[in-house]
């Protein structure tokens, strides 16, 4: 009975624990988001220096740790930079409109998105350069012409970039490829909804350049070159995670 008392009790502290890493977790992320704007919107400058975490976490009235990890991953996606002995310095000012675009309070999921599809489009990509079929390689093909006429036009092309992905999915011969995508379907899409948009806002040159990655991930996946297809496809995804932070 004592025994079962105390396995009970371990179990409740593990699972207490674990919600209430999550809501930390959560709760870091509207900090990132706050401090996130404070840059976008110019109220804290490119070079200027931060608040000291005691005055941000008093400001933002959360705890040190939380706020900590928030500054964590800003430096992560190179927004703030750390000097040591000095402070937090604003490195990189996102673009407001990345703001405008993106669903409120999900920049931060945004990024860990990404960070998910660097993962798994990658070990996909590397696996599909390996067995690709013919019809696979027609059907990646087809999707590529269709947004390069997506370019032409304008358009935006989201489903387009994301039935290509899903293509390559398919092409690696593992179906949980596929299935871990589609459970992230929703978050992928918003993540592509912003990098497109944005894109529109730059001279086409812009979406011609992840077109050209697009292109770069095919021609090693149709050349048989595993570790360039990997490379490619991780390549591309950090790049589209750094051009929400471009400004």
């Amino acid at each position: 009975m004592a025994a079962e008392k105390q396995q009970v009790a371990g179990a409740t502290k593990i699972s207490s624990g674990a919600a209430r890493s999550g809501r930390d977790r959560t709760l870091s992320d509207r900090v990132y988001e706050k401090i996130l704007a404070l840059i976008a919107n110019g109220e804290a400058p490119v070079g200027a220096k931060l608040p000291t975490e005691h005055v941000l976490s008093e400001q933002l009235e959360v705890s040190r740790p939380v706020l900590r990890q928030a500054l964590k991953q800003l430096r992560e996606d190179g927004v703030i930079v750390s000097r040591q002995g000095s402070g937090s310095f604003v490195q990189r000012r996102p673009e407001e409109a990345a703001l405008d675009f993106a669903p409120v309070g999900s920049i931060a999921d945004i990024q860990r998105t990404f960070e998910f599809r660097a993962a798994i489009d990658g070990e996909a990509a590397y696996l599909a350069a390996q067995r690709r079929t013919e019809a696979d390689l027609v059907k990646m093909r087809s999707q590529l012409e269709e947004l390069d006429r997506c370019i032409k036009e304008g358009a935006l092309g989201v489903e387009l970039d994301e039935a290509f992905h899903e293509a390559i999915c398919t092409a690696s011969g593992n179906q949980y490829f596929t299935v871990a995508r589609t459970s992230m379907k929703a978050n992928i899409l918003t993540g592509l909804k912003l990098t497109r948009n944005l894109s529109l806002t730059k001279p086409q040159e812009r979406l011609e350049l992840v077109q050209r990655e697009h292109y770069q991930i095919f021609d090693a996946i149709k050349a048989g070159d595993a570790d360039a297809a990997r490379a490619a496809m991780r390549l591309h995804v950090e790049s589209a995670r750094k051009r929400v932070f471009e400004g």
